[in-house]
């Protein structure tokens, strides 16, 4: 579907520290700078849902409820925002998307291809990018920052998480790019894979 018609859905995945939200927005402003409509979004949402899980539901959190949480999360951002601007012409780029709680919720200790299965009738993004860096990069680059979550931000946890999302790259739902590299060469990157899969004229 052209842009004239319909936006592009995009997604930024990886561990905290990997750059997402940095980039996300470098992007918004590439688009701009293009003529086209563009916003950022990230997952979990603040919705009521997610505040509940990690307040008054804190005690009984565990992999199978984040996940089923956040799926729930995840199907109202698509029906409240995402679809809405889609159907305006407006790119969507989401910091996190269903990878995230794949990756995540697996590594809790719910199994792979059940969080999957959960996530199954998730709007699919046009493009899903994989921002791949070690963790203990990761944790160096956000010493000092706060986190929305805090609770995943241990070494060996989020090795576990890298591995599974280094299982989906091999699966092909997401399209990997090394973000231990600079900054502006990481980004050269993203805007390449954009051009070569949803098409050069884009951006």
């Amino acid at each position: 579907m052209s842009q004239s018609n319909r936006g592009f859905f995009i997604v930024l995945e990886g561990i905290d520290g990997a750059g997402k939200t940095t980039l996300a927005k470098m992007l918004i402003d590439k688009f701009k700078s293009k003529g086209l409509d563009a916003i950022y979004t990230y997952e979990p949402t603040d919705s009521l849902i997610v505040k509940a899980v990690k307040g008054d539901y804190s005690p009984y959190r565990d992999a199978y409820i984040d996940a089923l949480a956040f799926a729930l999360d995840r199907l109202i951002h698509v029906k409240k925002l995402i679809l809405p601007m889609l159907g305006k012409g407006v790119t969507v780029i989401s910091d996190r998307y269903f990878y995230s709680s794949i990756a995540y919720q697996s590594a809790m200790g719910a199994p792979y291809e059940w969080v999957a299965e959960v996530n199954k009738y998730a709007l699919r993004p046009d493009l899903a990018i994989y921002l791949d860096i070690p963790p203990e990069v990761a944790i160096d680059r956000r010493k000092g920052l706060p986190s929305r979550f805090p609770e995943f931000e241990e070494r060996e946890f989020l090795e576990k998480v890298r591995q599974y999302y280094k299982r989906m790259v091999s699966e092909g739902l997401l399209v990997e790019v090394d973000a231990t590299r600079k900054l502006q060469t990481v980004y050269s990157e993203v805007i390449e894979k954009i051009r070569s899969l949803l098409g050069s004229d884009i951006i």
